[in-house]
């Protein structure tokens, strides 16, 4: 339960493979299990690595679309639908929480998989309507960080803001061999992350570019790193995080996942 029953918690996914959306494994049975554990929402925000734009938008219609943004993959893969419903009265109170940054309502966009491979699990009866933020690719990390702090009002009135992303995110550095171990820069990265969050220090996660080469090869590109910074702006004085999810998978994709504001079982 949250540790305020009046206030929604925050959660950062690590999404990882895609593959993660079809059957069951300790990824997946993590994030159902986080998905019972918070209280029924009256919607969901979602913060995407793959919605990467030039400005910001939201999402808008009644209906979104599930979009299937990757390839080389089993046909199942194409074949997953999530039909939850849009909440275009959220989208728009979305938009006036951050002006005076222009947010356009978008039609055309939908869920990516960065939202519907960890919904299909944590709810996976999709019933609860589903708005997705997108990504400013032209502003540093502190715009992102702050900008986000404007939505944590959201959380007092039932909904649920969510990251996907990954904290380490190196594809090309990427091992398929299985049983391959994890880079030991991103071992280090990933435990450097973990402890400025469980230590509630943001400053360093928002300026991660000055924590060397780990760094560097952890986050070669921003996109997968800063749905963390959404979420670690919701944090308020005293709330704790918990880590549901944490590994590295493929050498080189970390699969930490936290929660802010949720007193896991």
């Amino acid at each position: 339960m949250t540790a305020d029953a009046n206030r929604t918690p925050v959660v950062f996914f690590g999404h990882g493979n895609p593959m993660n959306a079809l059957g069951r494994n300790s990824f997946s049975d993590a994030w159902r299990r986080l998905g019972a554990e918070i209280p029924r929402p009256k919607a969901i925000l979602a913060v995407s690595a793959h919605w990467y734009t030039r400005g910001t938008s939201v999402t808008a219609m009644e209906k979104p679309r599930t979009i299937h943004d990757f390839g080389g993959f089993p046909r199942a893969l194409f074949e997953v639908e999530y039909p939850t419903p849009g909440d275009p009265a959220l989208a728009a109170r979305v938009r006036d929480r951050l002006a005076p940054v222009g947010v356009s309502l978008d039609e055309s966009w939908g869920l990516d998989h960065g939202t519907w491979s960890v919904l299909v699990h944590a709810f996976p009866a999709a019933d609860v309507p589903v708005v997705q933020l997108s990504i400013d690719g032209t502003k540093p990390p502190r715009f992102h960080y702050e900008l986000a702090k404007r939505l944590a009002p959201l959380r007092d009135e039932g909904v649920l803001i969510i990251g996907s992303g990954n904290v380490v995110h190196n594809l090309g550095l990427i091992q398929w061999t299985e049983g391959s171990k994890p880079y030991d820069w991103a071992i280090r990265f990933n435990d450097i992350v973990r402890g400025h969050l469980a230590a509630s220090r943001h400053e360093p996660l928002i300026e991660y570019d000055r924590l060397g080469e780990d760094a560097r090869l952890s986050v070669p590109t921003p996109d997968h790193y800063l749905p963390l910074l959404y979420i670690i702006a919701m944090q308020r004085p005293n709330e704790t995080i918990s880590f549901p999810v944490d590994g590295i998978e493929h050498g080189s994709i970390g699969m930490l996942s936290a929660a802010i504001g949720l007193q896991l079982s």
